[in-house]
């Protein structure tokens, strides 16, 4: 019998929701800084970030899918962040309220989303996992924004 086929997915805290991105698919995870605004981006861009000499739109997911932003603790800002992602050859970061951990999913328990989530559209869904009676929401990122948003992205400098 085959064994069951495992993805690694990075968790993170967005507002009151639970997601998770394959970890093949993240660049890297970086702390809070300061992002340089930018004028007549679209409303869900931050701003842009030097990352080692890359400039690197930062995305606000809040502002994206009209998300709360978490109440958070002192030690909980610690953990907050962009996931930085490459989505067809484009490097760009999500801010995210809090990374929680990396953990192993059996692809097999992983169930196509529900119609209705709370906030986010089903359209930029991959899946759902219940986790310890958490659900995680597991984000396609090529989905998270169509070709002419990508198109708006990249001109961004």
């Amino acid at each position: 019998m085959e064994k069951d086929k495992q993805i690694q997915v990075v968790t993170f805290q967005l507002g009151e929701e639970v997601y998770a991105i394959d970890i093949m698919e993240i660049k890297q995870i970086v702390n809070m800084q300061e992002v340089r605004e930018i004028p007549n981006a679209p409303p869900y861009v931050e701003g842009i970030l030097n990352l080692r000499g890359l400039v690197t739109p930062i995305i606000n997911l809040h502002k994206r899918f009209v998300l709360k932003k978490l109440e958070m603790s002192e030690e909980d800002r610690l953990l907050s962040g962009f996931i930085i992602l490459e989505i067809n050859n484009m490097t760009l970061g999500v801010i995210i309220d809090k990374v929680l951990r990396v953990i192993s999913l059996d692809i097999n328990l992983i169930q196509p989303p529900p119609q209705m989530i709370s906030g986010i559209g089903v359209e930029y869904i991959q899946g759902v996992v219940n986790v310890d009676d958490n659900y995680i929401i597991i984000l396609n990122i090529e989905k998270l924004f169509n070709p002419k948003e990508l198109q708006q992205l990249s001109s961004i400098k």
